[in-house]
């Protein structure tokens, strides 16, 4: 059985931009506090971030009932190309094992896969917020082929936008594909291969041969 990891199946930043939006218009925070969010929030976010939000501008809103905001209007903000989810469908037809490491808060990134549908379409997930490991520690990746039934092992593909996630693959023994966005850094080895989208990296995977 083959075997495959996944990231960057979802438009995140569209998502973000909605969430802060409507987040700061329902409680009226004005421009610098909506700036603010967005940077913070932009790489990863977590409930902390909102107990700093309160302390940074003395505001009288309850941290976790903001953070519980932001959780239900990403989920509902976010999407997956259809033609993203049409691909995870045509892995799994082709007998592809499909598992998610990914790095986050527990509850947010299942509400993100949940709502898409993604999570109906892969065989396990493994999120950094349950066991605080975070990509590129190679663990993460072990457990997210524990939660498939399988273990890490030859014939198994890491796909991810960030180089660092990339080169956390090919240290836990995976082959890897990188999606372009941004310049390889020439510290690290090169992926071994790349692609402009999941979309094109499914397509490579399908029409791979044994």
């Amino acid at each position: 059985m083959r075997s495959s990891n996944w990231t960057a199946l979802v438009d995140r930043q569209s998502a973000l931009s909605n969430a802060v939006t409507g987040l700061s218009r329902t409680h009226s925070f004005g421009p610098e506090i909506e700036q603010w969010l967005l940077a913070e929030l932009a790489d990863r976010a977590n409930p902390a971030d909102f107990i700093q939000l309160r302390t940074a501008y003395g505001l009288t809103e309850d941290p976790a009932q903001l953070w519980q905001e932001y959780v239900d209007r990403m989920a509902a903000a976010v999407t997956c190309r259809p033609d993203v989810l049409e691909g995870l469908v045509q892995l799994r037809t082709a007998e592809w094992t499909i598992g998610i490491a990914t790095n986050g808060a527990s509850n947010i990134q299942r509400a993100k896969l949940r709502t898409t549908g993604i999570s109906e379409l892969v065989d396990g997930i493994a999120v950094s917020g349950d066991v605080q490991v975070r990509k590129p520690d190679r663990q993460l990746f072990h457990l997210a082929a524990a939660r498939c039934g399988k273990e890490l092992a030859d014939g198994a593909w890491m796909i991810g936008g960030n180089p660092a996630d990339v080169e956390g693959g090919r240290q836990a023994g995976l082959h890897t594909i990188w999606l372009r966005g941004r310049p390889w850094p020439e510290t690290i080895p090169a992926p071994h291969h790349a692609a402009h989208d999941v979309t094109e990296a499914i397509t490579f995977l399908l029409n791979k041969r044994e």
